[in-house]
């Protein structure tokens, strides 16, 4: 069953984000989920095999022509503008044998202008590439991914969002926060309180071992403060 037709196991909060700006686009005719070769990391292809068909047909049947909208500020000119970009999950065309095991595939993702390309592992992780073809875990499955798009969703009615945060540096604010379980994983956490949220991400690099960055969006002057002060030492420095 299509994901629009059953949002039972999302949050409330992933459920809102898909009411309000979820739609479906009907298959094109002549939408292949069987894939004949896969490619090797390296080179050379092999013999697709019948698990690939079987997660590519999963992946067309439960998000296949699903869009939605996630919504981010940015303060150009000392003016606020909200953005909303649009998420298109449509099956791509190709595919690759893992090294460590599996296989993985691309869809659409993120409709931007971009390097990376977006994968969908057969052990159900979320994935990009760089480039390079290797497989770096965004998040530990689609539904994961939603949710943290449902949370950046909302945080976009916040009052400030800054980058390269220091989290050691957040003193009795940073105490506060919770971690959110739903919209978390290996390669990325969620935490939130009343007045301030932080998302801990591995870059979408193949560099290894990948870099931690930290994004925080506050609301309230205490966490304002705290957060611009912050900001501004980082820039003396």
């Amino acid at each position: 069953m299509h994901l629009l037709d059953d949002l039972d196991g999302l949050s409330s909060r992933a459920q809102t984000l898909l009411r309000r700006t979820g739609w479906r686009v009907p298959p094109e005719p002549d939408l292949q989920t069987q894939i004949e070769h896969v490619r090797l990391i390296g080179d050379g292809f092999v013999t697709a095999p019948p698990m690939l068909t079987i997660r590519r047909e999963g992946f067309a049947l439960r998000y296949g022509g699903l869009r939605y909208t996630v919504r981010r500020f940015l303060v150009l000119d000392g003016q606020r503008h909200e953005v909303a970009r649009e998420w298109n999950y449509d099956l791509g065309g190709l595919a690759w044998a893992d090294k460590p095991g599996g296989w993985y595939f691309d869809w659409i993702g993120e409709r931007v202008s971009s390097p990376i390309r977006h994968l969908v592992h057969t052990d159900g992780r979320v994935g990009a590439e760089d480039g390079s073809s290797d497989f770096l875990e965004i998040a530990p499955s689609l539904p994961t991914l939603i949710e943290s798009h449902a949370l950046m969703d909302e945080l976009a009615q916040w009052d400030l969002c800054l980058w390269n945060v220091d989290i050691d540096q957040l003193g009795d604010v940073g105490a506060e926060l919770v971690d959110v379980p739903e919209a978390s994983g290996p390669t990325v956490r969620w935490r939130i309180s009343p007045t301030l949220a932080v998302q801990e991400f591995q870059s979408w690099t193949h560099q290894q071992p990948r870099p931690w960055r930290a994004v925080a969006w506050t609301r309230g002057g205490r966490a304002n403060r705290l957060l611009e002060a912050q900001t501004s030492a980082s820039g003396r420095r």
